[in-house]
């Protein structure tokens, strides 16, 4: 008997065998069968398999050269079950010199293969998912070689995208086979940004599906590959060396990912699928999708951030494959942008009026993409793992980013339910843009500012409709983090100038380049740090690069021209920071003064509370300020030492537990006896029952994203100050964990609309 694998070689000739045969058409079963007599032949087995992955989860014999034809559509496999199961799971193949006597083999009688010991079995991968496998099989005892596992890689992919598109059976026939995910999901995940969406998935980076899967011209192809490695390697490489003055950790990482690039495994894994017949754009799917099955089931963190590094370098391969740079996509009318993760430029770039939702697979809700989110509006949920797997480009779903869940595929009677929420939503904000204008008063007289918190030159557009009464926290460092290089000293004073025209004379607070921690920008050097969030950044950074600071104190004073200027410093953990900051902006007016430039009509200056060591030393702190403000986020994370970015820890605490709360009656204290004029801008002022304990605590100016003004409002105006303050006191002696419960009670006793 001949030796499997040598009487027809080349998968370029199997796979134009196996379009011949489609080519004449003929019932589906029919073309099955001959795909699998073709693959048999050619590779010299006795037996050739294709199974398929039914909706319901099973795995199913669809076609066999060699097994008694009588186990089509009868042999079925659960998930996990057998070899067909593990090579599912595992979502790799399986060589095997005897199968019989493997720990997971599963004789089926009705299929009489237990007189075949030699088994080789590859998964059919789409999307890194596996949606069948395909299996040959002889007698003899062996082990197949690395070309016949190759080979029959390579016809597997080619088979998971003639099943995918219809080649093999009719749309009809394919009804019941599990190609993507089909079945409605209910996912739970962590609510970013608030907000109910329904609409259509649109991948941020979709996969590309080749238009063409095998070459014309397999010399032709491999220098098309050739040359896009070769720009990508120099892309990679000019990234690095632009990286001058990087140290260990960081220089390591840009050094791995190029150590990918130059990957002589990849390169050579791409040139291999090509010069077996794939287009280069198919080898690059087929590399793609292998990786995923492999490295996507690590649970060691390393390897599956090496899986992000390749996901990035096959998307920067095939753009250079198309020879074009990044288009702007144009989206239907509801879509909703389903990614990995998200910087904050990646979502400006998509057009806003046909957004509707974001759902993520990582990412926290202290990222820079939630918080771009929340200021334009758009629900997003995160940490939604394993989603991109779960999903297809086009699918129906929901974003539900009030309780936190997505629901994929939705039935009917959900998406009527959900409907029915957006539309009380609508209700509600309709509601709210009629007290608009109405000021926030409580119902015992006491008067509440609200203001917006803000970024975006887009928040400008909405500060008036908000109802806001200036914009209380306007975080600077957005400018540097979408553009692609420093911004000079004009275009910082140009955009400062465009907040205070769009303030129209309500106050704003500008808060100093917050960076550092997981805000990197690429034309900085920045070294990597163990604990970034304590590490090198906000005040820190600016007092140790005095130049970048101080061209943004002068870019902002000469913004102001005459007008009043307010200048916030953030992360201040010592008096002294806050003295040499503010010794800076003295240095800058003086500056402007000696040239006979306008100086602001009045100069606020200003500290961020988000250091636990400032609540202790505030009688030193508060005389040198002209106000604070209470940043909660940090603060919270840094009393409870818990990193709210971290999914594991970040449910560890709740704001509204007696150690917080008597902290911030401290400070709230602290100022009244002093006159410093404090507010709250971190997340808490913006959710209506957290806001409610504020005021109950003393507290007059709350700061906001744009979304929670209206809800708040409507809160203050529902609001017995004086009966809140009593109720809340009485809990800050509780010696228990959080007092949320005890706060809703309090809220519905009060009749407040929370």
């Amino acid at each position: 008997m001949a030796t499997p694998g040598i009487a027809v070689r080349g998968q370029r000739s199997l796979l134009r065998q196996i379009r011949e045969a489609l080519a004449g058409g003929g019932p589906a079963q029919a073309r099955l069968d001959m795909v699998v007599q073709i693959i048999a032949r050619s590779m010299v087995a006795e037996v050739c398999s294709l199974y398929l992955r039914r909706a319901a989860g099973d795995i199913e014999l669809f076609a066999t050269e060699g097994l008694d034809p009588g186990a089509v559509h009868v042999t079925r496999m659960l998930p996990g079950e057998g070899l067909v199961g593990e090579i599912m799971r595992l979502g790799r193949p399986l060589n095997l010199a005897d199968a019989p006597n493997h720990p997971a083999f599963s004789y089926r009688p009705e299929t009489r293969e237990d007189a075949f010991h030699a088994f080789l079995g590859v998964p059919l991968l789409r999307g890194g998912r596996a949606i069948g496998v395909l299996i040959v099989q002889n007698r003899t005892e062996r082990v197949y070689t690395e070309d016949e596992v190759e080979d029959l890689l390579i016809v597997a992919m080619v088979l998971a995208e003639m099943v995918a598109g219809g080649e093999l059976m009719s749309e009809e026939e394919l009804k019941d086979v599990e190609i993507a995910p089909n079945r409605p999901e209910r996912l739970k995940g962590a609510k970013f940004a608030d907000g109910i969406a329904y609409g259509v998935v649109v991948l941020h980076e979709p996969p590309v599906a080749p238009s063409q899967l095998l070459a014309d011209d397999v010399t032709a192809e491999t220098e098309r590959l050739r040359i896009a490695i070769e720009a990508l390697q120099a892309q990679i490489d000019h990234m690095l060396d632009r990286q001058h003055g990087l140290v260990e950790a960081s220089y390591e990482v840009l050094e791995t990912y190029r150590m990918f690039a130059h990957d002589r495994g990849w390169n050579r894994s791409l040139e291999d699928a090509v010069r077996n017949g794939l287009t280069a754009e198919a080898a690059v799917e087929r590399v793609r999708s292998e990786h995923r099955a492999r490295l996507g089931q690590a649970r060691d963190p390393y390897l599956r951030e090496r899986l992000h590094d390749l996901e990035d370098l096959n998307d920067r391969l095939l753009r250079h494959l198309a020879g074009d740079g990044h288009v702007v996509r144009e989206l239907p009318d509801n879509a909703i942008l389903v990614a990995r993760n998200l910087g904050p430029a990646d979502i400006l770039e998509y057009d806003r009026s046909k957004l509707r939702g974001i759902l993520l697979e990582e990412g926290s809700a202290a990222s820079h993409a939630a918080i771009v989110a929340r200021a334009l509006d758009i629900p997003c949920v995160g940490r939604l793992p394993g989603l991109r797997d779960r999903v297809s480009e086009g699918d129906r779903v929901i974003v539900d980013a009030e309780s936190g869940e997505t629901y994929l595929r939705p039935r009917p009677d959900v998406i009527r339910s959900i409907q029915v929420r957006i539309e009380v939503r609508a209700q509600r904000q309709a509601e709210f843009a009629r007290l608009r204008d109405t000021p926030a008063f409580t119902r015992d007289g006491a008067k509440i500012i609200l203001l917006m918190n803000a970024g975006l030159e887009v928040d400008l557009d909405i500060l008036r409709d908000t109802g806001a009464e200036g914009i209380g926290l306007f975080r600077t460092e957005f400018q540097f983090m979408v553009a692609e290089e420093l911004p000079r000293f004009t275009a910082q004073t140009q955009l400062y100038s465009r907040v205070l025209d769009a303030a129209d004379g309500l106050p704003v607070t500008f808060r100093t380049l917050d960076l550092g921690g997981d805000k990197i920008l690429p034309y900085l050097e920045a070294e990597r740090e163990d604990n970034p969030a304590l590490g090198w950044r906000a005040i820190r950074m600016g007092l140790d690069r005095p130049a970048l600071l101080r061209l943004q104190l002068r870019a902002l004073i000469a913004a102001a021209k005459g007008r009043p200027l307010r200048i916030m410093f953030p992360l201040v953990a010592t008096v002294d920071e806050f003295r040499a900051g503010r010794a800076l902006v003295d240095t800058e007016l003086a500056w402007a003064l000696r040239r006979g430039r306008p100086a602001p009509s009045r100069l606020d200056v200003g500290a961020m509370i988000e250091a636990p060591s400032l609540v202790w030393h505030l009688d030193a702190l508060l005389p040198m300020t002209d106000f604070v403000s209470v940043g909660t986020n940090d603060l919270m994370q840094y009393m409870f030492a818990a990193d709210r970015g971290n999914p594991r820890v970040a449910d560890r605490y709740d704001p509204l537990s007696p150690p917080a709360l008597r902290a911030l009656a401290a400070i709230q204290k602290a100022c009244a006896e002093t006159g410093t004029p404090v507010s709250v801008c971190g997340e808490m002022a913006g959710r209506p029952l957290e806001a409610f304990t504020l005021v109950a605590l003393g507290f007059d100016q709350l700061s906001m994203p744009a979304t929670g003004v209206g809800p708040v409002k409507q809160m203050v105006l529902s609001c017995d100050r004086g009966a809140a303050s009593r109720g809340v006191a009485s809990l800050l002696k509780q010696t228990g964990g959080s007092v949320r419960n005890e706060i809703e009670t309090l809220a519905r006793k009060l009749y407040l609309s929370v």
